[in-house]
Parts: structure tokens; sequence; C-alpha cells
């Protein structure tokens, strides 16, 4: 899939069925909260899972599950990561808990009140985020990335720390940790 080229997608095929789905942002976002909810069990998440995401709910569940993180990803696989570059990425926002500062940037930048807008494509929604700047969202997310080590100044790296620490997640997950984990919980039911 090229955004720039190709129609985003507003079905999915299984079985050589096309299933029309939910592609608003706030779908996805719902999706990946319900995804990290600790106290909702795993064979619970795929039913709302797909309810979240297909009007009309395919038999085939394996392949709907596979169909809706395809589309979750933005049409994008997973990327393999070795096993010493996880510990280096670490998760730099949460919707769940950036959301005043996300909202705020959209409106700052693209002037798109996220309450106002009946719909807006998943896909266009990442794109968009990836490519805020200039705004409170980024300057934290640029604290929480920012790695101290001992070529900072004593006094820069107090502040920079102070910032972490304000600023921390509860979740510090990287996005592709998240998206595995998702994987995994629906990998174990089939």
């Amino acid at each position: 899939m090229n955004m720039l080229v190709d129609l985003l997608p507003q079905s999915v095929e299984i079985d050589t069925l096309k299933y029309p789905i939910n592609t608003d942002f706030r779908v996805s976002i719902l999706f990946e909260e319900l995804m990290q909810d600790k106290e909702i069990p795993m064979e619970e998440k795929l039913d709302l899972a797909i309810n979240l995401y297909y009007k009309h709910k395919p038999h085939d569940k394996a392949q709907a599950v596979n169909r809706l993180l395809w589309f979750y990803r933005c049409g994008k696989e997973l990327e393999k990561k070795s096993s010493s570059s996880k510990s280096d990425h670490k998760a730099i926002y949460s919707y769940e808990h950036d959301d005043e500062y996300i909202y705020s940037a959209f409106l700052q930048q693209y002037n798109i009140d996220l309450q106002d807008v009946e719909e807006l494509h998943w896909w266009k929604f990442k794109a968009l985020f990836k490519s805020l700047k200039d705004c409170k969202i980024v300057e934290i997310m640029g604290y929480r990335a920012m790695k101290i080590d001992a070529k900072i100044p004593k006094s820069q790296k107090e502040y920079y720390q102070r910032m972490k620490r304000l600023y921390k997640l509860p979740d510090n997950r990287s996005e592709e940790e998240k998206e595995q984990a998702i994987v995994n919980v629906f990998s174990s039911l089939f």
C-alpha cells in the first residue's frame, strides 16, 4: 500500500469476500486500549475486537483477526527486532494518557478538531500524527525518547531526568512491542 497512489482501504478480503471495516481512527485507538486492558480475558478480547472493526462478522475468526491487525498496522508488516534493540525502544506516547496533547496538536497544526470530525481514516490519522512538529506532544515525546548519557552536562542531565519523570508513561513498551503483544494475544487463541 502506498498512500500516494492507492486508495485507502474501506474493506478487507476474507475468503474471497469483501467485509467493510470501520476505518475511523477512534476505533483503532479503542482497539489499542482494549488490547492493553489487563482486566479483560484474552478470549473476550477477540470478540470485542472483531465487533469493533466489523459490522458483519466474518465466519473465519482467525482471518478476521489477521486482517484487522493488517489494517491496524496501516498495511505494514510487523518489523522483526533483534533482542538487543528491544531494550532501546520505549513508548514515547499514549493515546490514553496524552489525549489532550494529541487533540490540541491536531487542532493547532492541521486545524482538525478531532471532536468535530465525523470520520478520519486511521491511516490518515497515523500519517498526520507521525508528522506533528513544534507542539507540546512532540516536546514531551522528545523528553521520553531522549537518552541521557555521560556527555550531557550535569545541569542539563538533571533537567532532562526531571522532564522524563514528569512525563513518564505508566506503560513504557514501544509501539512495536505493543503490536507484538496484540499479535501474541490472538495467536494464542488459534
